[in-house]
């Protein structure tokens, strides 16, 4: 700072004074007021230099601590989550390759006995020569070659940057299934006797093509073999009543094939009820129940249409109140209730899809969730293909797609997650009972070959689609 000439105002004190110019501020100070002006500026220097100091030392500790940057813990939330769904997709692949390879076992099983049929038929025969064979020896290589490293199963890679997605991919069935658009009646359709059904609702079938069937106004379950030309009463059939030997309005039924068990939604005497030959056993009491589903672990679900809930027992311990596992928050139409439910489809993981009556829509709920999602309809009554009126049957197949019976719009739809609306696979638009047609349809099943099996409630009759390979 230089000396001043001429006195002039300090910028501090106001008073006429030799002054000195500071540059920084270019402001006038007496000799007083500059020492302590600059005193000020000293002390915020030394701020500065403190506030330095602390900086290098977080540049220190930062770099002899590395992991504990800032994004350091957004990026480990990232690495679970990664991780988490890499496990799952890879568990999903394996349940599909699982579910893909045996079912191959099975069609190369088909082939083998073709072949061994043959074979005995030749040898039988004894006329056979150097072309047959040959043919029985190619034959055998082939369906060899194809259980050892099948053709129609193979792994599909992403091309996403380093976290690479993988599907299995089965070229042998089409995601998207088709069926005949005639039917062939296998139960019912047929006048009075045991051949006759009456407002059949629900159905269940073995793993040999047995059909059981929920006859609703007869108040019995019938059994129709497969290929019979009649059906056995093996459940109710004394008129309705509420003995134990008796049945009031059955709604669904369902077969443990390892027990060898019927067990009935009994509806108006308010039980689910399981016969064993001519024995019968109360299984749950006072519950206004409508559908029935058991999932791979023994555990029984009932939909209770008045309660608007769905509860779940474990196999022998009926004796409790059971578990809510869907709805049960009151009659609504918001995502944790329902709205006089009906009928019920539990998936491989615990999943479970509700036809949603009076709402319109079928819900799906997660295990353990507290509200499900709408995976069909949900848009109103109506007949468009974003919307169901009065959904009834429901079944999910091997890919997550769902099949609705489409009760009051007489038409079985598929709905694809994700799909703002679903697609008619069966059912052609008219109220009559040619084979293309449906009226009222309620309970829905696949066979193990993937045909589509419809209760054709008002035409009294069970419709069997067969599936276009």
């Amino acid at each position: 700072m230089a000396m001043a000439s001429n006195k002039t105002l300090c910028f501090k004190c106001n008073k006429e004074k030799i002054t000195f110019p500071c540059r920084g501020c270019s402001q006038e100070f007496c000799f007083t007021d500059l020492a302590e002006h600059q005193q000020i500026l000293n002390d915020e220097l030394n701020d500065i230099i403190n506030d330095y100091d602390q900086f290098r030392q977080r540049i220190n500790e930062q770099k002899q601590n590395p992991q504990n940057h800032s994004l350091i813990e957004q990026i480990n939330q990232w690495e679970i989550s990664s991780i988490e769904k890499i496990q799952q997709k890879a568990q999903d692949c394996r349940k599909s390759l699982i579910k893909y390879s045996q079912r191959s076992i099975k069609d190369i099983e088909m082939k083998f006995k073709d072949l061994s049929e043959q074979m005995k038929e030749i040898h039988s025969e004894n006329e056979f020569n150097e072309i047959d064979l040959n043919y029985l020896t190619n034959q055998l290589r082939k369906i060899t070659e194809e259980l050892n490293k099948p053709s129609s199963i193979f792994i599909k890679e992403g091309s996403q940057s380093f976290i690479y997605e993988i599907s299995v991919i089965s070229s042998k069935k089409s995601k998207f299934n088709k069926w005949k658009q005639n039917a062939i009646t296998v139960a019912g359709g047929n006048g009075q006797g045991l051949n006759q059904l009456n407002s059949p609702e629900g159905i269940f079938i073995d793993k040999n093509k047995n059909i059981f069937i929920a006859d609703y106004s007869n108040h019995r379950i019938v059994e129709w073999k497969y290929n019979g030309k009649e059906g056995q009463i093996i459940a109710g059939g004394n008129e309705k009543g509420n003995r134990m030997d008796q049945l009031n309005w059955p709604t669904d039924v369902i077969v443990d094939e390892q027990n060898h068990l019927i067990i009935i939604a009994d509806r108006d005497n308010r039980r689910v009820i399981q016969w064993l030959n001519e024995n019968q056993q109360i299984l749950i009491e006072n519950i206004n129940c409508r559908g029935l589903s058991m999932d791979k672990y023994g555990y029984i679900y009932v939909s209770d249409y008045k309660k608007n809930e769905v509860r779940r027992w474990k196999m022998g311990e009926y004796n409790n109140e059971g578990t809510v596992v869907a709805g049960g928050n009151g009659k609504g139409n918001q995502l944790n209730q329902l709205n006089d439910p009906r009928f019920i489809f539990v998936d491989e993981d615990q999943s479970i899809y509700v036809s949603d009556n009076n709402n319109h829509r079928v819900m799906r709920w997660r295990k353990d969730a507290r509200e499900g999602m709408i995976v069909a309809g949900g848009n109103g009554q109506g007949e468009n293909l974003n919307q169901l009126s009065y959904p009834a049957g429901v079944i999910v197949d091997d890919f997550g797609q769902t099949y609705v019976a489409d009760f009051a719009n007489d038409r079985i739809m598929r709905w694809c997650e994700g799909k703002e609306e679903g697609e008619v696979v069966v059912g052609e638009s008219g109220v009559a009972n040619k084979s293309n047609q449906l009226y009222c349809p309620c309970g829905l099943s696949f066979d193990e070959e993937g045909n589509l099996y419809v209760v054709d409630g008002a035409n009294c009759r069970i419709e069997k689609f067969e599936i276009i390979l």
